[in-house]
């Protein structure tokens, strides 16, 4: 699924002749010929669910079979035209993929927000994944810390502490509670360490 921002008929075309089923909203300018109609139920909120075929000098770059469905949104009376390469599912499920979208679109913002990814370091998937799941680990754990310590301290200032003293060594809680370095900070076995290489 994807915004109609996206529009691009070719792109629509090797979706389909590689296999892809894909739903996404009819732009208003949209020509197009209706081929066959179907029932829907209206209650559901389904206005019509036709088979298109594109037309226009646009439309010469997607010239397989489309599905158009027409819903209205009970909640705000909004009307959605969706346009869908997916013939199997029912117009009901189609609308319910396209709401679904916006989840889609709230969990990147939040990734975006709250993990601090801005951009992804690979582009493979195990890549990608690799990253989310990292980002994710380090935010529960300071979620978690912050609620077993109950500090007052935002997410977002634990993480920045963090990142401005990386590379020091000190009790993470006496770090995000902001006090001074003391000698208990500093592991003992660590002076040794330090000590018997000089």
């Amino acid at each position: 699924m994807f915004d109609k921002g996206f529009v691009d008929y070719k792109w629509y075309q090797s979706l389909i002749l590689q296999g892809v089923f894909w739903v996404t909203r009819l732009k208003h300018n949209a020509r197009y010929r209706v081929l066959e109609r179907r029932p829907v139920n209206k209650r559901q909120g389904l206005l019509c669910d036709q088979s298109i075929r594109l037309t226009g000098l646009k439309g010469r770059d997607c010239q397989s079979l489309l599905r158009r469905i027409r819903y209205r949104d009970k909640k705000t009376g909004k009307i959605y035209v969706f346009v869908t390469s997916a013939f199997h599912l029912s117009a009901k499920t189609i609308a319910d993929i396209y709401k679904d979208r916006w989840q889609t679109e709230l969990f990147f913002k939040w990734i975006k927000q709250n993990l601090k990814i801005k951009t992804f370091l690979g582009t493979s998937k195990n890549a990608v994944l690799t990253q989310i799941w990292i980002a994710l680990c380090i935010y529960l754990f300071l979620a978690w810390l912050k609620f077993k310590s109950r500090l007052s301290l935002s997410l977002h200032h634990m993480l920045r502490l963090l990142q401005l003293n990386l590379f020091e060594r000190r009790d993470l809680i006496s770090l995000l509670r902001g006090r001074p370095i003391s000698n208990m900070d500093i592991n003992p076995r660590q002076l040794m360490l330090l000590g018997s290489l000089s």
